[in-house]
């Protein structure tokens, strides 16, 4: 089969390999199409000790069950060669405290198709059949395939609490940003800013109902805090991962109220601890999502409640090289790409 393989820091090569087997409690699916998530253009520069070379990464992605292992009738009846399905990237063992607890994303032996074995930057790719959601009646692979970033957005949510009639601020216009300020609204908050420098994805923002602040031209937080006479917004997501980023949703946010930090841009970097404190800001980390997460995201995108469309441009596999350069350097008017194998 044909795969895009990152063989270093800035190199993506289209190669054959060999085809994957399902065994025992895995099903093989052909990819319909992958996304390209921003954390694997931080391994695709070198900065993610996540991910190793050689690897096949692609870790959001749908496609078409090809062949099943001999233990998945038994295990998952309701999966059949020939269904579409999505499939929750992060395995996990089912039987540590934070597995039990509903929380597998916290699973202290997880691992992430695409990192620690081979994605689905590729024809085909096998995956354990108990990560396998069913697509609903009428969803194709292209939809489907953004199942896993909006996932990401409903565990931002889902930790921001009530926010219903409050003004939120979400910093960064990307994937997740744009679906974070998607899922904000949709739970019923009053206004969500939304900052970005990019101006393409400013404009994103704007069209899916959010109030746009251009850092070049205003200052963030100044802006939120003139819009609340002084009190600053509710929550506030960081969708970047700065140190200035992660400073601003502090200093804009009220006292009492609760900052989600989601970007991972930066591995560390200093925190105005003492106002925070002052000010009893409450931080919460948001990684990825719940099985329950993930399943409402699939049932949000079937819906129409969450979108990235028309900002979505499909390519063919063989144009992913390209693709990951263009989305570090200027990715403009493109809210994610999908790549296509079969393209």
């Amino acid at each position: 089969m044909q795969a895009l393989v990152w063989r270093a820091a800035r190199q993506m090569q289209l190669q054959n390999e060999p085809e994957p087997k399902a065994t025992d409690d895995e099903i093989v699916m052909r990819v319909g199409h992958v996304g390209i998530c921003g954390s694997e253009l931080s391994g695709y520069l070198g900065h993610n000790a996540l991910r190793r070379p050689p690897l096949i990464m692609g870790h959001e992605f749908a496609g078409e069950i090809v062949e099943m292992g001999p233990l998945v009738p038994q295990l998952r009846p309701d999966l059949q060669v020939g269904r579409l399905v999505t499939v929750n990237p992060l395995w996990h063992c089912g039987d540590c405290p934070a597995c039990l607890a509903g929380m597998n994303q916290l699973c202290v032996n997880r691992s992430l198709l695409g990192a620690h074995r081979p994605g689905a930057f590729a024809e085909f790719v096998s995956v354990p059949a108990k990560l396998a959601l069913t697509l609903p009646a009428g969803m194709n692979t292209r939809s489907g395939a953004l199942t896993e970033p909006a996932g990401c957005a409903v565990r931002i949510a889902e930790l921001a609490g009530a926010v219903a009639d409050e003004d939120c601020l979400v910093i960064g216009a990307g994937p997740i940003g744009l679906l974070s300020l998607q899922m904000l609204r949709y739970r019923g908050a009053a206004r969500v800013f939304i900052a970005e420098l990019d101006a393409a994805r400013l404009s994103m923002g704007l069209a899916l109902g959010g109030i746009p602040l251009q850092p070049q031209d205003v200052d963030p937080v100044a802006a939120a805090l003139e819009a609340t006479a002084g009190a600053g917004v509710t929550v506030a997501v960081d969708a970047v991962g700065t140190a200035q980023t992660r400073e601003q949703c502090v200093a804009a946010t009220r006292p009492g109220g609760t900052i989600i930090l989601s970007g991972l841009h930066e591995e560390t970097s200093a925190m105005p601890v003492a106002n925070m404190i002052r000010n009893e800001v409450v931080a919460r980390g948001s990684f990825a999502y719940t099985p329950a997460n993930f399943a409402r995201a699939l049932e949000l995108l079937a819906e129409g409640a969450l979108r990235l469309d028309p900002w979505i441009h499909e390519a063919p596999l063989k144009d992913g090289g390209r693709w990951f350069e263009r989305l570090i350097e200027a990715p403009g008017a493109v809210a994610k790409v999908l790549l296509a194998p079969g393209g």
